[in-house]
């Protein structure tokens, strides 16, 4: 069996990165062009981020003495760690539009990766450095002896790691794994309350049906929904609620609830140890390698991107849809 190479992966990130850079609207900016555009610094990010070097300082070192990944990622030199970082931490606004555009282009659409029934979720990552006890934080006072300390995160409880004082990931993904559409907040974000920023940007892309867990029971956000013609189906969903909004016979809308609600767990949550692996932070509450919400956020939206990639390249060259392995290997 025969894989790409980093040179076709690559080379697919910039032909996409291209489609959507012609969708977008040319605004002027005043002042000096930027010398390093933002597509070849998304390449190089997301290259970094396999390659398992998030801190700029070390991104600047690596890329100094591989001088090859210069032409690889179309830059005119070398940027110092203070560009790189200046640069990441506004990323995160493109990030979110081009893995958007990624998920409703021709590439996803050829793959099959249609979007009416989605699946939507929130993981919990451990910020960096040591944890600012909440009785402190409310108070906000930080002990001497913290050094360190994420003061952007907040504390919230998952039902597998307990509490937790870092960052949420809402994801939004469909049947197959393949993410559509992403948040970072801190971790004390509700969840409800995130789906509803996203949901205007849901119906645009025709989805039909949002299957959640019980995080999501709302029956006034339901009916919000369902107003737009929009399921949002919950373990708490009635038949009686479903039925209209499918517009099936209820034997129907029997089965098929109680398909998308099987496959959730499937569908969703192990994407986010796909996330973390490809990440490298596989430890205990997936502890994060950076510190603020802007180089948090795109830490993530990086993570979302590569994979949205390897899935697409792997149906691209007949590989299993969820394999990570052959993509972290080629980076190495």
């Amino acid at each position: 069996m025969q894989y790409p190479d980093i040179r076709e992966y690559i080379t697919f990130l910039f032909s996409m990165l291209d489609e959507f850079s012609a969708t977008e609207e040319k605004v002027s900016k005043r002042g000096r062009p930027e010398t390093y555009p933002d597509a070849s610094l998304i390449v190089f990010y997301a290259v970094m981020t396999l390659k398992g070097i998030p801190a700029m300082r070390a991104q600047h070192n690596y890329l100094f003495h591989h001088p090859l990944y210069l032409e690889r990622c179309q830059l005119p030199a070398c940027p110092s760690h203070v560009t790189l970082g200046r640069r990441y931490k506004t990323l995160m606004p493109k990030l979110k539009a081009f893995t958007e555009y990624v998920a409703a282009s021709r590439f996803a659409t050829e793959a099959g990766f249609l979007q009416q029934v989605v699946y939507e979720d929130k993981s919990l990552f451990k910020a960096a450095g040591p944890v600012w006890h909440q009785k402190d934080r409310l108070n906000d006072h930080l002990p001497e002896d913290l050094r360190g300390v994420d003061k952007t995160a907040t504390w919230s409880k998952s039902g597998y790691h307990g509490w937790v004082y870092g960052y949420g990931l809402h994801l939004t993904g469909i049947r197959n794994g393949f993410p559509i559409m992403f948040e970072v907040l801190p971790a004390n974000v509700n969840e409800r309350k995130v789906l509803d920023t996203k949901k205007d940007r849901l119906i645009e892309k025709g989805v039909r049906c949002i299957v959640a867990d019980n995080g999501y029971v709302d029956k006034k956000r339901a009916a919000v929904f369902a107003q737009a013609e929009v399921l949002l189906l919950t373990p708490k969903t009635t038949l009686a609620e479903a039925n209209p909004l499918l517009g099936a016979d209820p034997l129907y809308t029997a089965t098929q609830v109680q398909i998308w609600q099987s496959v959730r767990k499937i569908a969703i949550e192990p994407v986010f140890d796909l996330l973390s692996k490809l990440l490298s932070i596989t430890g205990a509450h997936k502890p994060l390698p950076m510190r603020g919400l802007p180089y948090v956020a795109t830490f993530l939206g990086l993570g979302v991107l590569v994979l949205q990639l390897a899935m697409l390249m792997n149906h691209r060259w007949g590989l299993p849809m969820r394999n990570i392995t052959h993509i972290k290997t080629v980076f190495q």
